[in-house]
């Protein structure tokens, strides 16, 4: 490959008064299995070295080198080069705090979210013993757990989703697939009633308008709306628990659900 890369990078830095947004051209040589990460990296260590991007493991495991390449959210390091035009341009992720030029703050929303869901296990045990043997699990149960267990919480999804961009106070698909992790997870206590008063209302699964985008952008995959419209469905069953009959309720709920093991 002898293609010379013209990139485009959105440069402001908010802490600065003097600073404007605006975009700077950088050029860059290809070669083989160059990633964008690489020619960042390789603009930071050869151009200039004011560039804020983030970056840790490199390889599509911390998520923190998201940004919007050529107007789609995605990870630097998972994409090559050799996919993209000879011309690229690069913009931070919507929707968070903008730290400077392709760097944001996707942690504090995470955490913030993740304590608004609660996203760990409510267990019952009046005790943790740690001689016990550890609680056994169903393969199959154990392998969809870890299926939504596979967030990296780059903050793709979010950047993409519609219903984000308009109401800062939605939770997101990554929220709500985690819930739908821990509605799963039988070492979870919490009622249905406790799923509700979290995800039942317009900040969570109701207020999806169903885009699809958050699953598109997704770099590992997840079924993101899969799960999304198993919440919703399980969600909506609940809200009309007192006025259609528990049966015909539990076989709306549960058909062709995989959740439907779970919770009884």
């Amino acid at each position: 490959m002898n293609r010379m890369l013209t990139l485009n990078i959105f440069r402001y830095n908010p802490l600065d008064p003097d600073s404007q947004p605006r975009m700077q051209t950088f050029t860059v040589q290809e070669y083989d299995s160059m990633t964008l990460f690489i020619a960042l990296t390789q603009i930071r260590d050869e151009k200039d070295p004011t560039l804020k991007v983030d970056f840790c493991c490199r390889a599509g495991i911390c998520g923190s080198c998201a940004m919007v390449i050529n107007g789609r959210p995605g990870l630097a390091c998972h994409t090559q080069t050799k996919d993209l035009p000879a011309e690229i341009t690069l913009h931070p992720l919507p929707f968070f705090q903008l730290l400077g030029d392709l760097s944001v703050d996707t942690g504090s929303w995470f955490r913030k979210t993740g304590l608004q869901i609660e996203a760990w296990c409510h267990s019952d045990d009046k005790a943790f013993d740690p001689t016990a043997d550890e609680m056994r699990m169903d393969n199959d149960l154990a392998n969809e757990i870890f299926e939504l267990d596979r967030c990296i919480e780059c903050g793709c999804c979010v950047a993409a989703c519609g219903t984000a961009r308009m109401r800062t106070d939605f939770l997101g698909a990554v929220s709500i697939m985690r819930v739908a992790r821990f509605y799963l997870d039988p070492r979870d206590k919490r009622s249905e009633d406790d799923y509700y008063d979290v995800i039942g209302n317009d900040q969570g699964v109701f207020g999806c308008m169903g885009l699809l985008a958050c699953e598109d952008v997704c770099p590992k995959g997840i079924p993101l709306q899969d799960q999304l419209g198993i919440m919703r469905r399980m969600m909506a069953m609940h809200s009309v628990k007192g006025v259609l009959p528990r049966p015909l309720i539990e076989t709306i709920k549960k058909k062709g659900c995989c959740h439907a093991h779970a919770q009884s």
